[in-house]
């Protein structure tokens, strides 16, 4: 599939030839939400907790006497029937994730990127070169473009200072090729590659 690519300023500057294999899949809501599923499942920290019946704070002895009493036997204030208990097979840190093979993973990408040309939320640039790394320069190609909740992605290496220079603004997100992930295009409108960034993606993921 052809497409156009443009500059920062909203010029034109010439197009390119994106691949089928990659751009031009029909995507797949139940494979987008497996990754996304497998990529929020990683990042979840686990580090949940509560104290159990040998954890809490207090005195062994045994409470009352074993009869007599009209009540029922307890032996240990911790147990979790009782106020400030200890309780029963709670939380404990664990690591949520879970496996899912690379080509699941490889195959979710391209079914993002896909949905993004076939949703037309898919900009192609010439390059992110800017003279000065200042803020209002990209703040200005954002509102020349009418972008709003972006993903810019550039080549191996972002150009240092477009990224320096996006950092202050809200909703302007850059990343290198290899940094590309299902989650993060999928959460923004539109998503913005630059030549360089196209060309290390197909040879990702060919």
């Amino acid at each position: 599939m052809k497409l156009d690519v443009i500059t920062l300023d909203a010029g034109k500057a010439g197009d390119i030839d994106l691949s089928d294999d990659i751009f031009g899949l029909e995507p797949r809501a139940d494979l987008l939400h497996r990754v996304v599923r497998w990529q929020r499942a990683k990042a979840q920290a686990g580090t949940h907790s509560v104290l159990g019946k040998s954890d809490v704070s207090y005195s062994t002895k045994k409470i009352y006497r074993q009869k007599g009493t009209g009540g029922a036997r307890h032996g240990s204030r911790k147990a979790p029937i009782f106020r400030h208990g200890g309780v029963y097979k709670g939380p404990t840190p664990r690591s949520h994730a879970f496996d899912l093979p690379k080509k699941v993973r490889a195959l979710g990408l391209k079914h993002a990127l896909s949905a993004k040309a076939a949703a037309g939320e898919l900009v192609v640039v010439d390059s992110l070169n800017i003279t000065e790394a200042k803020t209002s320069a990209v703040a200005k190609a954002v509102k020349e473009n009418g972008w709003k909740r972006v993903l810019v992605i550039d080549g191996a290496e972002v150009n240092e200072n477009f990224a320096r220079a996006a950092r202050n603004l809200e909703g302007v997100d850059v990343l290198p090729s290899i940094g590309a992930n299902v989650y993060d295009i999928l959460r923004r409108d539109t998503l913005v590659l630059t030549r360089a960034g196209v060309e290390a993606l197909e040879a990702r993921l060919k």
